[in-house]
């Protein structure tokens, strides 16, 4: 297994990751940045929320995309992870938010439903933004309807992410 977490590992949880946005302080800019995954914990409770349920809802203000290659999923104790048949890379549609105190910049991650590859494992995950979409998104060109729908099938491969044993070996 790869050490490296991506965006959608609980690994990753409150780690800094690259997002794409446009520059606040310049919108002619796009920019990509380090954010921290997860809204502040400070307003809500102490919990950190990393997603948002796309359906029925408007996002005019403060969009990115992640990009990513692949995201994992959990299922019991089991670990899949799901990438492209194509190989090819895509984006997480998600809202960034500015930093607050000690919180820095941070995105969650916008869901939708599962697609048929996934909805065996789960039952939501991240809103797909294809790469000729990605203006469409940060322009707000598009209606969030739009944009933010589940894929298709046949589009995802998912392999179970098996853990190696620890070998230990002794000198004698």
């Amino acid at each position: 297994m790869d050490s490296k977490a991506t965006p959608f590992d609980s690994d990753a949880l409150g780690s800094r990751r690259a997002i794409i946005r446009r520059n606040p302080d310049d919108a002619r800019e796009i920019e990509m940045i380090e954010a921290a995954w997860g809204s502040n914990p400070r307003f809500s409770d102490g919990v950190s929320y990393e997603f948002i349920r796309s359906e029925g809802k408007s996002f005019p203000n403060n969009r990115c995309l992640v990009p990513a290659s692949e995201f994992h999923i959990r299922n019991g104790e089991k670990k899949f992870r799901a990438f492209r048949e194509d190989g090819d890379f895509f984006y997480l549609g998600a809202i960034w938010e500015p930093p607050m105190g000690d919180w820095p910049v941070s995105y969650r991650i916008l869901t939708v439903d599962a697609n048929p590859d996934v909805i065996r494992y789960q039952s939501r995950h991240g809103a797909i933004i294809e790469r000729r979409q990605v203006m469409q998104w940060l322009d707000f060109m598009v209606l969030e309807e739009e944009l933010l729908v589940t894929p298709p099938g046949d589009i995802f491969t998912i392999e179970e992410i098996l853990t190696k044993p620890v070998q230990t070996s002794f000198a004698l």
